[in-house]
């Protein structure tokens, strides 16, 4: 019963009023990515645009992202929740309301962000609600956070002929959520580009292995 009722509240988003309080003060990033040396908050270049994308573990996540030819940078963090400056040990009691994210700046003359999103679908399992394969909880759900009207549109489309791809093959719905962007806090130190700090540790990604009819033929990971 304990075990039920734990699996029950970490799938359940907690209403604003349950929420941890949080502080007023952000966690303190490191100044660049270990990866590229670019500035991880920023200021980017001008013409760099931002995108933020939750699936899953988001060790793993990052990695899909950084690797794709476009980002300038990427960031990993927690967004769509009710505390402010949340840590990973709050977000990881399901008492937040927040997502494991991934923020990710790019060049949009030379990744588009339609392409992010083909990306963002064929990189994880978008059918399985408030889990990704072992790990279970409402900061692992898949989002797409929309910062206008077209990318909302955009991401729409996407997941559309994506939904349509998984349903030939007999999968389940998307459960995608495509929201508002949230406010983005940036995750501790230890999470920011884990797997080029730990290259085997774990990755947490699993996909249908159904890629999107126009999507950039990346396979899932």
């Amino acid at each position: 019963m304990f075990l039920l009722d734990l699996l029950a509240r970490k799938t359940r988003l907690p209403a604003a009023g349950e929420a941890l309080p949080g502080r007023p003060m952000p966690i303190t990033v490191p100044g660049t990515h270990a990866v590229s040396g670019r500035p991880l908050a920023g200021p980017y270049p001008e013409g760099i645009r931002t995108a933020l994308f939750g699936l899953g573990c988001f060790w793993g996540a990052e990695r899909a992202f950084w690797r794709r030819d476009g980002v300038f940078v990427t960031a990993v963090g927690y967004a769509g929740g009710a505390t402010p400056n949340p840590t990973y040990e709050e977000v990881c009691s399901g008492m937040t309301g927040h997502n494991e994210v991934v923020l990710v700046a790019y060049d949009p003359a030379v990744v588009s962000f339609a392409e992010l999103v083909r990306l963002f679908f064929e990189s994880h399992d978008p059918t399985q609600g408030m889990r990704q394969g072992n790990d279970v909880g409402t900061q692992y759900r898949s989002g797409i956070y929309v910062g206008d009207a077209a990318e909302r549109a955009t991401a729409e489309a996407v997941r559309d002929a994506y939904q349509a791809a998984l349903s030939e093959k007999g999968f389940g719905r998307i459960t995608t959520e495509i929201v508002d962007r949230p406010a983005f806090y940036f995750a501790e130190d230890y999470h920011q580009q884990y797997l080029a700090k730990v290259p085997n540790g774990y990755c947490g990604l699993g996909g249908t292995g159904v890629a999107c009819p126009v999507g950039t033929g990346v396979a899932a990971a």
